[in-house]
């Protein structure tokens, strides 16, 4: 199994690096490997994207591709599907992905108040309150 970076698949999904890019396509076109994304590499890539100008509903259809990829196995994908389907409704993707993390708590502490609405607003669990 190969363990991929946020730069490998920023350049795929970016495709701002051409040669990059292209290196990028055929380590993935390679039938042979399996590849491993921790959750912090998909945290870091949607910091990214968000950088190079893309909004809410760029950032998590780029994660569900990843999630589509064939031998592609990514930790926690139920939280990572559960984050990108909460981004598109309007959440940020950090918030989205730390409540989806936090799925086994009984609620979800913050300062936050629009994340409180936003939350609510997505159907998101664990509950979320504002402190």
């Amino acid at each position: 199994m190969i363990a991929l970076d946020t730069n490998v698949l920023a350049r795929l999904l970016l495709e701002d690096e051409p040669d990059q890019g292209r290196r990028a396509r055929r380590l993935l076109a390679d039938e042979s490997a399996a590849f491993w994304v921790p959750v912090s590499v998909v945290f870091e890539l949607a910091w990214v994207l968000r950088r190079s100008g893309l909004g809410r509903q760029a950032i998590a259809a780029a994660v569900r591709r990843l999630l589509a990829l064939p031998r592609m196995r990514l930790q926690s994908p139920d939280a990572l599907a559960a984050a990108a389907r909460w981004t598109e409704a309007g959440m940020d993707f950090a918030d989205a992905l730390h409540l989806a993390l936090s799925a086994k708590a009984e609620r979800f502490a913050t300062f936050d108040e629009g994340l409180v609405k936003q939350a609510r607003k997505a159907g998101a669990l664990p509950v979320v309150e504002a402190q």
